[in-house]
């Protein structure tokens, strides 16, 4: 998809999938690749973001699950065996802080816009990579192999937000997709909604965590997942608001 005879495979795609080109940032002309159309930059204005202080956004368009505990999210139980969240962030002394406290799952298909952004206002630290196995995020995928989120190759970030304590975030890359990509600077204040990385072609998800305590998931979002359905949703609208102490 990197190569210039890709180009040809826009317009059959927009047309197929029925894409709102009036969302995006650049003419469609100046993509010279079917890559550079997929990661793709929209108009500030298609994607608002919600201004309520105590909200915590979407990170990105997709099919979202949400667990009020970490407990409760099926894909951290292999035959029947509760997993800890270490293997999905890779240390102990990050996993621990998130013991307990609210998960959404993003779930990212080729269709949508495929750049990430931040829930929450911040500071948002340096990245560790944990190069892992690509495979497939589908839901038929998950049910049949969820420790497919652990061995994913995976980039890890925590947010230190003064109004919802520390915030981590997972970019999982999936089939197909060969690089995930930051763009955000590290160790800087960073906006709700900013712009944090993108995926490069395929499918994707993203996993954010949040302490306990610290905020309740969208009514919508819990109802959703507990009748056993994704909600969609695109970034920059309610994920959850601030839980008063």
């Amino acid at each position: 998809m990197r190569l210039p005879s890709s180009q040809e495979k826009i317009k059959p795609f927009i047309d197929q999938y029925k894409v709102d080109v009036r969302e995006i940032l650049h003419p469609l002309n100046t993509f010279k690749t079917f890559n550079e159309f997929f990661i793709r930059q929209l108009k500030p204005a298609a994607r608002p973001i919600l201004a309520d202080l105590n909200a915590v956004v979407f990170p990105a368009d997709g099919r979202h699950r949400g667990y009020a505990s970490s407990a409760e999210v099926p894909e951290f139980r292999i035959k029947g065996e509760v997993y800890s969240l270490d293997q999905l962030c890779g240390w102990p002394t990050i996993a621990k802080k998130y013991h307990g406290g609210p998960v959404v799952i993003s779930r990212l298909c080729p269709v949508d816009y495929h750049r990430f952004h931040f829930p929450v206002a911040g500071v948002a630290g340096s990245y560790s990579q944990i190069r892992g196995v690509l495979d497939s995020v589908s839901p038929l995928a998950l049910a049949c192999k969820p420790q497919i989120l652990f061995r994913n190759k995976r980039q890890v970030c925590e947010i230190a937000s003064a109004d919802f304590g520390q915030v981590c975030m997972v970019e999982i890359g999936a089939a197909c997709v060969g690089a995930i990509h930051q763009t955000y600077a590290l160790n800087q204040p960073v906006q709700k909604g900013g712009e944090k990385g993108y995926f490069s072609f395929g499918g994707s998800c993203v996993v954010t965590l949040f302490e306990p305590q610290r905020i309740n998931l969208a009514p919508d979002l819990l109802q959703n997942t507990r009748e056993g359905r994704e909600l969609y949703a695109k970034m920059g609208t309610l994920l959850g608001t601030r839980r008063e102490s």
